[in-house]
């Protein structure tokens, strides 16, 4: 078990544990399990009943809650960072106006090193939080005296961590 292990060796690991997150996913829908916070890792220990957290198949409790894959089943990842990953969107984002779309990765490096003033958005169109920011990011575009962009991150991942500082 990770915990072990961690245990054993003192191996460092993620602050929230001792907060009652056993796995931790992004900061919009992740809770503590169980959510109460009772559970807790703290100083190589487990303080509370383990129980919630090592039962099996548990290592994403507490994470993506309230979301649900297309087939209705519990979503446990985002998907950005997953080869083959289900993409639930009918249409790309910004289709319309002032935000422009890089169509390469040789284009995204061209940007980044022209020196000019720009902002690039790495997005991936499924993405509930992307869709979220569409109309605000659009209105951005229309009233920023720079080059606004958008790139599909869920289709480059490699490259736009190593070169646009974007991880999922």
């Amino acid at each position: 078990d990770t915990f072990d292990y961690i245990s054993k060796y003192e191996v460092p690991h993620h602050p929230l544990h001792a907060q009652g997150y056993p796995s931790i996913g992004d900061a919009k829908d992740t809770i503590p399990i169980p959510e109460d916070g009772s559970t807790k890792f703290v100083n190589f220990k487990f303080e509370g009943d383990p129980t919630p957290w090592l039962d099996y198949a548990s290592e994403r409790k507490g994470r993506f809650v309230g979301l649900a894959n297309k087939d209705g089943s519990t979503k446990t990842e985002c998907g950005i960072h997953v080869a083959g990953a289900e993409k639930t969107f009918d249409r790309d984002l910004w289709e319309e106006g002032k935000v422009k779309n890089i169509e390469s990765t040789d284009e995204a490096i061209e940007i980044t090193k022209s020196g000019k003033p720009a902002v690039i958005t790495v997005y991936a169109p499924w993405c509930q939080f992307c869709q979220g920011m569409e109309d605000e990011y659009a209105k951005f575009a229309e009233e920023a005296d720079i080059d606004v962009f958008k790139f599909r991150g869920d289709e480059q991942r490699d490259f736009v961590s190593a070169n646009l500082n974007t991880e999922s």
